[in-house]
């Protein structure tokens, strides 16, 4: 039987060389994390709801038995063809939007547009628009949403004028939330934030940088 002695070292013992090596064993073993989604998806709710969009709540089984009910936002990522983020629930008039999105996000343009155009649209009609949002196929980008445009108290309303301009809409929103994911994904998998989770949980490497 032989004993090998193997020295170890923390992250910032290691060379450059050794610490990318030790940087790409981290992203490895995070990437089916979605951790940096969680943020991004209740702030995008907390906005959906200034602007008057209801999120369809999604039951998610836990481990435990228990279930938590998540919005349905969906999301895929962030280098091929097809991926984008969509959502489903039902948008209608909320008084106030756009002023509630200003003090809830005042730098934020995309999201003051959003809400203009909205208060705009509804304005023409009388605050009486109101849509469904839902999801089709196997991809999540906002062209996988369908919206449905009605007149409330009007079944029989033509709404074709506007219909486009709503659905739109609701695909910006879905394509704002799909550009903050990818920021905080960036971020996530960025040296500086990788190279301060490595220190935080004190992880060993051998000297090339091999997780221990």
């Amino acid at each position: 039987m032989r004993t090998i002695e193997t020295s170890l070292y923390q992250f910032d013992e290691l060379g450059e060389s050794a610490k990318e090596k030790a940087r790409d064993w981290y992203r490895q073993a995070i990437a089916d994390d979605n951790y940096f989604s969680e943020s991004v998806i209740e702030d995008a709710a907390a906005i959906a709801d200034l602007i008057g969009i209801d999120l369809r709540q999604k039951p998610v089984k836990l481990m435990n038995g228990t279930v938590r009910y998540d919005p349905a936002i969906c999301f895929s990522g962030f280098s091929s063809q097809g991926d984008g983020a969509s959502f489903e629930g039902s948008y209608s008039y909320k008084k106030g939007a756009a002023k509630a999105i200003r003090a809830y996000a005042p730098q934020d343009r995309e999201l003051h547009r959003i809400a203009d155009e909205l208060q705009a649209l509804q304005a023409r009609n009388f605050y009486r628009l109101r849509a469904s949002i839902v999801t089709s196929g196997r991809y999540c980008h906002e062209y996988s949403m369908d919206v449905n445009v009605e007149y409330a108290g009007d079944d029989y309303r033509d709404v074709s004028a506007v219909e486009d301009d709503v659905t739109e809409l609701m695909r910006d929103f879905a394509r704002w939330i799909y550009r903050a994911l990818e920021r905080a994904y960036d971020y996530e998998n960025s040296d500086e934030a990788v190279d301060e989770m490595i220190r935080a949980n004190e992880y060993e490497f051998e000297e090339d940088g091999a997780r221990a």
